[in-house]
């Protein structure tokens, strides 16, 4: 299937909120790495306890996709997309599709509350919105009986059973998505030692973070995954071994105090046992202490942490977390 041009990006108006996602050039750096490696991993995500994959020229195609889906279901470059939830392929895709039509692209924590999300929406009107889960799905249909409610509800599960007086529309995303070749399942997690893999296992309750990721992501041309849910997120994360973490500052300083707790559960030998391995970690005995804890947690690669430009003074690093990210094993 030829893959047609996308269509560039109208000017960005000033009225556009601050916080909206944009990320110039976006457009052209996903055709950029899906004609210079069509074929090697873009984003990978965990569903159903299983590893599935989207190479760059399958990114490219389902953008294309949801572009003319959003287009046949009323959406311009006048409209809102609100997006709500874990972030994960199908979200990042959607968001690039929105900004390939022009519109404005905005993040909302899908943790909000019946009374706040209906603040929410009268301050942000949004023509259309993206929400992840049943649960918000319905909060949300509950919220729009009086408040601005999005002309479209896009949800990323089946859709739900809605009341039998919800009047708000509700299209599932993989009938906006339409007829594509569904991502590849991966049977073994495999990539050569040398190879760059990022890291993200958050969502919209970070403000910045869909801005974060689209720049890292298409800025380097690696490979970004994503866990199957928060719950989950240490076990994929040890399967992944990434290279690079893609985190806000609360989660990385929430990462470290869970990741001690991992560590020194059964008493304090642990934690001097782990003080030890860091005073020294040159010494042989010591590196190979270290890089045991290492791999507990999924660490063995990692060597880049990334932080906001100006934040580290103001939200260093933890000396443990810091300790990690030197790559010595």
């Amino acid at each position: 299937m030829s893959v047609h041009e996308l269509k560039r990006s109208l000017p960005v108006d000033a009225r556009i909120a601050e916080n909206s996602v944009l990320l110039p050039a976006a457009l052209e750096l996903l055709q950029h790495w899906a004609q210079v490696s069509p074929l090697a991993s873009a984003l990978r995500h965990k569903r159903h306890g299983h590893w599935y994959n989207w190479r760059w020229i399958d990114a490219l195609r389902d953008v294309e996709r949801l572009a003319d889906g959003l287009r046949q279901q009323g959406f311009s470059e006048r409209s809102r997309l609100v997006l709500s939830g874990l972030f994960e392929p199908d979200l990042l895709l959607l968001a690039l599709a929105a900004q390939s039509v022009g519109a404005e692209v905005l993040p909302l924590d899908d943790q909000l509350g019946h009374a706040a999300l209906r603040r929410a929406l009268w301050r942000l009107q949004p023509s259309h919105a993206f929400v992840h889960g049943a649960p918000q799905l319905l909060r949300w249909v509950a919220a729009g009986e009086s408040s601005p409610a999005p002309q479209l509800l896009i949800a990323h599960q089946a859709v739900p059973r809605l009341p039998d007086a919800a009047r708000q529309p509700v299209l599932a995303f993989d009938d906006l998505l339409g007829a594509s070749e569904t991502p590849r399942r991966q049977n073994l997690w495999w990539q050569p030692a040398a190879a760059s893999q990022l890291w993200s296992e958050e969502g919209t309750e970070w403000p910045d973070g869909l801005r974060v990721l689209l720049q890292q992501w298409l800025h380097s041309g690696h490979s970004l995954a994503f866990p199957e849910s928060r719950n989950s997120a240490s076990r994929d994360r040890r399967e992944v071994a990434p290279s690079g973490l893609l985190l806000s500052a609360a989660r990385l300083q929430y990462l470290a105090a869970d990741s001690e707790r991992r560590l020194v559960p059964a008493g304090p030998w642990r934690r001097r046992l782990w003080d030890w391995a860091n005073a020294q970690p040159q010494r042989p005995l010591q590196r190979l202490v270290k890089h045991q804890m290492r791999r507990l947690l999924g660490f063995q690669r990692l060597h880049y942490i990334w932080q906001a430009p100006g934040s580290a003074a103001k939200f260093p690093l933890s000396p443990w977390l810091a300790g990690l990210k030197r790559n010595i094993a």
